[in-house]
């Protein structure tokens, strides 16, 4: 897991594949100004997904994890709130591994909960459990998902 400021990103163009490219569209456009909706930057190896979602409670949002692709998430209209739990220590699994959507469920708890702030992202490998989406329930928020396709 990764958490840092928009313009460190550069610290992490060897480990995160994608993400330089993801940086440059990023740093290109207005996304603020975009409908929600997925924006494919090369394929379905590397897409954007702008989003318009509620905040939730933490025990409303489940615990989530991926195989095929990495998780860089950006919040855009306010802070947003994340846990992180290493994916080894998921025992409480709520739904199994969905091949198409590459999404497994947890009802495990965080290990570790941070505020992400805007200007800031979080990278979310295969190895991590991540639950994204806490704040104040309710409240609208702007964010970005970028998927990046794990190499191998």
């Amino acid at each position: 897991m990764i958490l840092d400021r928009i313009e460190n990103a550069d610290l992490y163009y060897d480990v995160v594949p994608g993400l330089e490219r993801f940086i440059q569209f990023f740093n290109d456009n207005d996304l603020e100004e975009f409908p929600a909706m997925k924006l494919r930057l090369d394929g379905d190896d590397l897409f954007v997904n702008i989003q318009d979602i509620k905040l939730r409670a933490a025990k409303d949002c489940p615990m989530e994890a991926h195989r095929d692709y990495i998780d860089i998430q950006v919040p855009l209209s306010g802070d947003e709130q994340m846990g992180w739990r290493a994916l080894a220590d998921c025992q409480q699994e709520k739904a199994e591994y969905d091949e198409g959507k590459d999404m497994e469920l947890y009802n495990d708890n965080p290990t570790a909960l941070m505020t992400v702030p805007v200007g800031h992202f979080a990278v979310f490998f295969p190895t991590d459990g991540h639950k994204p989406g806490i704040g104040e329930p309710g409240k609208a928020h702007r964010k970005l998902i970028v998927k990046t396709r794990v190499e191998k």
